[in-house]
């Protein structure tokens, strides 16, 4: 039996999906029962559990042979640091309880490091943590998702620019699409792994500038659009009004200090990286159409 937790999003969702073609046992995890019908109908059991909650989260995992992990973060808590650890000391007390055959964690490029990355130290406290359980674990580090241009779509179509916190906006950076990462999973989750520590970077089949993005957003859009720097003092006000708390904001911004500098990538020399089939351009177009849909 496979259990993914964090089903309804983007990357579980497509393990499923890709576990199911082939006719594999899985159960759902998912917070919200009005999800559950919907895996069920997939072939899926399905439970309703709160991550933070350590009991519920035991009896979803157990009996399970491996057991896809992921951390949601807390884009409005009051103090997200803090909301995220105490999901994840919640998911690794169920686990070691359950002691499953084997882990897969969806990490973060450059979760490697232990400082000064925001929203990225989430998951290196994260995989520090799953390391304590003694049993196989694959730790699949994604680059940034090309879904999180969603934001912004439209915006740019509307107004023509994009603004960008990739500084500066001609620099190529590691992005991939969040269904490719879940694809990945699904595969190393049939393969295994043994008794290994194994660490996979996931990122597209090519590096992006926001200047790339710009561009294939406006000939998707049919319409000029250009990539422009936002001034750092204006990034938490705008990430604010964009509906983050100002806790998770002050990450975000840690979190692309990091990137700027350069410290946000594959670790060097360890594991290896593969490489998702969907470009940029066929993301962005899925994020058009269901702005048109709305």
């Amino acid at each position: 039996m496979f259990v993914v937790l964090g089903a309804a999003g983007k990357i579980g969702r497509a393990t499923i999906g890709a576990l199911r073609k082939r006719d594999v046992p899985v159960r759902a995890v998912v917070r919200n029962s009005s999800h559950a019908e919907e895996f069920r109908a997939l072939g899926c059991e399905a439970d309703v559990a709160d991550l933070r909650d350590t009991p519920s989260l035991t009896r979803a995992t157990k009996g399970a042979t491996a057991v896809q992990v992921i951390c949601p973060t807390g884009a409005r808590a009051d103090d997200a640091s803090a909301e995220m650890e105490a999901t994840i000391r919640s998911i690794v007390d169920a686990l070691d309880q359950v002691r499953p055959q084997s882990i897969l964690a969806i990490s973060d490029y450059g979760a490697q490091l232990a400082a000064g990355t925001g929203i990225t130290l989430t998951f290196h406290h994260l995989e520090s943590q799953l390391k304590k359980i003694p049993v196989a674990l694959t730790v699949l580090r994604s680059a940034e998702h090309m879904q999180n241009w969603n934001r912004l779509v439209g915006r740019a179509i509307d107004t023509g620019v994009l603004p960008s916190l990739h500084h500066p906006v001609s620099k190529s950076f590691p992005t991939v699409s969040a269904g490719d990462v879940g694809l990945m999973a699904a595969d190393l989750l049939l393969s295994g792994n043994g008794d290994a520590l194994r660490v996979i970077h996931a990122e597209g089949p090519t590096r992006y500038s926001a200047t790339d993005v710009a561009r294939t957003l406006g000939e998707i859009a049919g319409r000029e659009i250009s990539a422009r720097e936002l001034p750092r003092q204006d990034w938490v006000p705008a990430l604010v009004r964009g509906g983050l708390s100002r806790s998770y904001a002050d990450l975000v911004v840690a979190t692309f200090d990091a990137h700027n500098a350069g410290r946000i990538d594959a670790e060097q020399g360890v594991g290896e990286i593969r490489r998702g089939k969907t470009d940029l351009r066929a993301a962005l177009s899925v994020l058009v159409e269901n702005r048109e849909q709305v």
